[in-house]
């Protein structure tokens, strides 16, 4: 993704999502990824892609288990019926 790809996919999303705080990363080098970060916390990537000249971009978002608030604990499993 070139520099104005960048700016306007953070526009796009920015307004999405009514939030100043969604910022695309440059990559260090060409051909890495764009990262997708909320404040200074990168979540995920975004991605150009072109087939047959039309042009799309994923975003693809990674949650670590580590972020997750703790699991609940199941319900107690309803008694099943039996067959006769």
């Amino acid at each position: 993704m070139d520099a104005s790809d960048i700016a306007r996919v953070q526009t796009y999303l920015r307004r999405l999502f009514g939030t100043e705080r969604i910022r695309l990363v440059r990559p260090a080098r060409p051909g890495l990824s764009v990262e997708l970060a909320v404040e200074d916390e990168v979540i995920g990537t975004v991605h150009r892609d072109t087939d047959e000249g039309e042009v799309s971009y994923a975003v693809h978002l990674t949650i670590l288990e580590e972020d997750l608030p703790p699991a609940a604990k199941a319900a107690a499993a309803a008694p099943g019926r039996r067959r006769m």
